[in-house]
């Protein structure tokens, strides 16, 4: 195998232009993980904000940018026993999404779904991840509950109502303009509300006759923190994955007390090793057969190649996307 590669290199915290494709010595396999030929990767908003310097990665993880990648394994390590080399896969990386090779725990692989290409592939493992983890883990989201999910046409947005739909709950979603709300509907929920000329609390509340929903999930946070608990009722779950308002929050904490809600969320690439292989497994047994039967697929916004990464976080952060941005290597 050629030990280069390429891969993208942010020299510098900033704008997207500080990306840049270099050459650089091939990864190899730890004693448990396997090594992936990328043939394309993720764009998350995690990247945008490490990219920018406010999000770095954790002790011991790669610098480079990406953490979801569909390819093909190449190189195992000498514990791996649930791969081969030539299986299609996609994974969640640690980072080093963003390049022609990528090293991933074998733990936090899955088979590429039967009937989806490599570019959906590489759509699915970070919001999948988060999804389940968060919507159903911690939330605890059950058939015939209802859910406000925010940021409708977002990678996190249109898996959940997806997975949700999916799962037997009623799904409200926001969105911006008509034709974002009209893809929420288009996937799966049951209400879109436009949150550029409506207000989702007296939307919710209207659509479930006054008794508020059940779970929110939120990519917002700041200043929607204490609208998002407005919004639930009774045993409420405020589910918090995205803080694109800011971190800090105002609120009234008889609120959450006299409806005995619960605030909850997380982060994933903190999460341990075996925290997201047990969310690994749980995805290959609930959600990739609902995939494999055409239920539930990720649709894709843009692709890019990965010399022009740049452009697809300056859309990224453009919030005009529907769905996925995904980069080809």
């Amino acid at each position: 195998m050629n030990p280069q590669h390429r891969y993208i290199k942010v020299e510098k915290p900033g704008a997207p232009d500080v990306m840049q494709l270099v050459d650089g010595a091939c990864p190899s396999p730890g004693t448990n993980e396997v090594l992936i030929r990328v043939v394309a990767a993720g764009v998350n908003r995690p990247d945008v904000l490490q990219r920018m310097g406010v999000y770095p990665p954790p002790p011991g993880a790669s610098p480079v940018l990406g953490l979801e990648v569909a390819g093909t394994v190449i190189a195992i390590g000498s514990a791996v026993n649930e791969w081969r080399v030539g299986d299609a896969v996609c994974a969640l990386t640690p980072g080093g999404g963003y390049a022609e090779h990528c090293v991933a725990p074998a733990a936090h692989c899955l088979p590429v779904p039967a009937g989806l290409s490599m570019l959906e592939a590489a759509a699915l493992p970070e919001t999948a991840f988060t999804v389940w983890g968060n919507l159903f883990r911690r939330g605890r989201l059950a058939a015939g509950e209802t859910v406000l999910i925010h940021g409708g046409t977002s990678g996190i947005g249109t898996t959940a109502i997806q997975f949700a739909k999916a799962f037997g709950a009623q799904v409200f979603a926001t969105a911006s303009g008509a034709v974002k709300c009209a893809a929420c509907l288009a996937l799966g929920a049951d209400a879109a509300i436009d949150y550029a000329d409506q207000d989702f609390v007296a939307e919710t509340q209207r659509l479930t006759e006054g008794r508020g929903v059940d779970v929110v999930l939120d990519i917002v946070g700041g200043d929607y923190t204490a609208r998002n608990l407005a919004a639930l009722g009774m045993d409420g779950r405020l589910i918090l994955v995205g803080f694109q308002r800011g971190t800090a929050a105002t609120i009234d904490l008889t609120a959450i007390m006299r409806r005995r809600i619960v605030v909850t969320g997380s982060m994933l690439r903190p999460q341990t090793h075996d925290e997201k292989a047990a969310l690994a497994g749980d995805l290959r047994e609930e959600i990739w057969p609902l995939i494999e039967r055409g239920s539930i697929r990720p649709p894709i916004a843009a692709t890019f190649p990965l010399a022009q990464v740049a452009d697809a976080h300056r859309l990224m952060e453009s919030n005009r996307q529907i769905g996925k941005i995904v980069l080809t290597v």
